[in-house]
């Protein structure tokens, strides 16, 4: 697919967008959670975003109250709305439950699957500005800041900000969609000449952006964990940040900024399925009467600091009662798939992945072909939206281990429109991927040093700023070279900018996790669990990379 700058990508994306009408997309990552059971009277399977688990105690006194109990399945709210839109969710779910339905609405497919839909509280997105960093940028009290301010700031170097990846988050999403709004002045519903009209302030914008995330829960983390200067924003919902501050250290409390020219709030809407059977409709009916009970909707704003839906009920206290005016969407799907993809591969900050790879003979058989598969997809197949692949002028690395580093070979794939394109790199990475051939022990800590050692040579040679990360993969317990206690004396060893490097451990097969989980603490990394299937997994870590 050859893309020229931001309006050609929009364009590309509307092909794949109506390709996706005419056939199967892709499978997403699957839901984390307890699977989707069989419909039983007053249990109401839902599909949703993980951000709902606060409401647990909620729920909890909803299900005395209406004998309703919701069975939560977590995706991400576009990997949800692909779900929902293929198809794949009928028969499996009673309704969904996004922070925001907008994208799903805008396939025609996927909006004919919901039949009903009921805002239950509202957050808008928001900047979380470190409160010690506010007076140096000269916004007062914040009340009067901007998105062009945000901006200036942002690529000045003012403003080093977090900000979930789009194409995994609905607060990603919505702060993508809200400076293009905002900067293309946008009256209307935002379409492809916006985008355009944009670009160059949003490539200016992203320039700040120093930390990402798959999920904002790790986004959050991260801010903690990040030295002073590293990171002073975050870009998330303002029920997050103001939850944040709850157990933030003074030194690092937000200062939550509403731009006043406009935000994309997120309304959690509960949407009834028009594959639910009557009994779970009946059961959706009784839980959104019981949600926007004014004592109900008191408890959820004072227990997750959302606002409330219902007329006349007051929000929590430290909530504005006055909201900003909402930014227009976009008004097609092609046009939202264009901007992920505009995001991805011309406007956000190119990344520096290591995948350290375990092809030990413990992986001989299924294991390594699930391995090949999995690596495999990212390399563009089955890609409806153009987004889950390796992004245009990122720096890939496989390093293939057993009881030794076996070999590395580092790719970067060009920006589109290069001679040669993207599509034959991807496919000599892919060559690389199906090479891949199992024997020998398992040198984990090992290999792991080798992963850094390639990374420092590597920023050495180029001199550039990228987002940084290695992925682990094994299915075993280390067994050869380097052990633990070496390893944490050769991390504790090295300079600020490589300790910050966050590890991304995939448990496999019998991995032993304790090692996986104690790498991952180390490095400010997480664990992620492939165990019985890698499909999606790879695809989950691209939000952190």
């Amino acid at each position: 697919m050859k893309r020229r700058g931001l309006l050609a990508a929009a364009l590309a994306a509307a092909v794949a967008a109506a390709t996706a009408c005419t056939s199967d997309p892709a499978p997403g990552p699957n839901p984390s959670g307890p699977p989707a059971e069989t419909a039983r009277p007053g249990v109401l399977r839902v599909l949703a975003g993980s951000e709902l688990q606060d409401l647990a105690p909620v729920l909890e006194d909803a299900r005395k109250a209406t004998g309703v109990t919701v069975q939560f399945s977590w995706t991400g709210t576009l990997d949800g709305a692909d779900t929902v839109s293929s198809g794949r969710a009928d028969g499996k779910y009673d309704a969904v439950w996004f922070p925001s339905d907008q994208y799903l609405r805008l396939d025609p497919a996927g909006k004919s699957k919901v039949i009903s839909e009921t805002p239950v509280m509202v957050s808008p997105v928001a900047i979380g500005v470190r409160s010690s960093a506010l007076g140096e940028l000269g916004w007062g009290d914040g009340s009067k800041v901007t998105w062009a301010q945000v901006g200036e700031a942002a690529a000045a170097g003012k403003l080093p900000y977090g900000m979930a990846d789009p194409s995994r988050s609905n607060s990603g999403f919505s702060t993508l969609v809200a400076v293009a709004s905002a900067f293309s002045g946008a009256g209307a519903a935002l379409t492809d000449a916006d985008v355009q009209k944009a670009g160059p302030q949003l490539k200016e914008f992203f320039k700040g952006q120093k930390l990402t995330s798959g999920s904002s829960g790790w986004l959050a983390q991260a801010y903690t964990r990040a030295e002073s200067g590293v990171v002073s924003a975050l870009v998330n919902y303002e029920s997050v940040l103001l939850s944040m501050n709850r157990t933030l250290p003074a030194q690092q409390q937000l200062t939550v900024v509403r731009p006043v020219d406009g935000v994309v709030s997120a309304d959690y809407p509960l949407s009834l399925m028009s594959s639910a059977a009557p009994d779970q409709r009946d059961a959706f009916q009784r839980l959104t009467a019981y949600l926007l009970k004014e004592d109900v909707q008191k408890r959820i704003s004072e227990t997750t600091l959302r606002r409330p839906v219902t007329a006349g009920v007051a929000p929590a206290s430290g909530l504005p009662s006055e909201r900003r005016r909402e930014l227009p969407f976009p008004g097609t799907r092609a046009v939202a798939d264009g901007l992920l993809a505009a995001y991805q591969n011309e406007l956000r900050r190119p990344s520096r992945t290591v995948y350290v790879l375990d092809t030990s003979g413990s992986m001989e058989g299924s294991r390594i072909a699930a391995l090949k598969s999995a690596l495999g997809r990212l390399t563009g197949a089955d890609d409806t939206r153009g987004v889950r692949r390796f992004r245009d002028r990122e720096e890939i690395t496989l390093l293939s281990f057993a009881s030794a580093v076996k070999w590395t070979k580092t790719h970067v794939v060009p920006a589109s429109g290069g001679k040669p394109g993207p599509e034959t790199e991807l496919a000599s990475i892919d060559a690389d991927v199906q090479s891949l051939a199992a024997s020998g022990g398992t040198a984990l800590y090992s290999s792991l040093e080798e992963a850094y050692k390639v990374i420092e040579r590597q920023q050495a040679a180029a001199g550039d700023d990228r987002f940084t990360s290695i992925v682990l993969m094994t299915d075993g317990e280390s067994n050869a070279g380097a052990t633990d206690a070496d390893f944490k004396r050769f991390h504790d060893g090295l300079p600020a900018g490589e300790k910050a490097i966050p590890v991304f451990p995939i448990k496999f097969g019998e991995a032993a996790v304790s090692q996986l989980q104690g790498i991952a603490d180390l490095s400010g990394g997480k664990l992620f669990d492939g165990t019985g299937s890698l499909d999606g997994v790879f695809e989950e870590i691209r939000g952190y990379q």
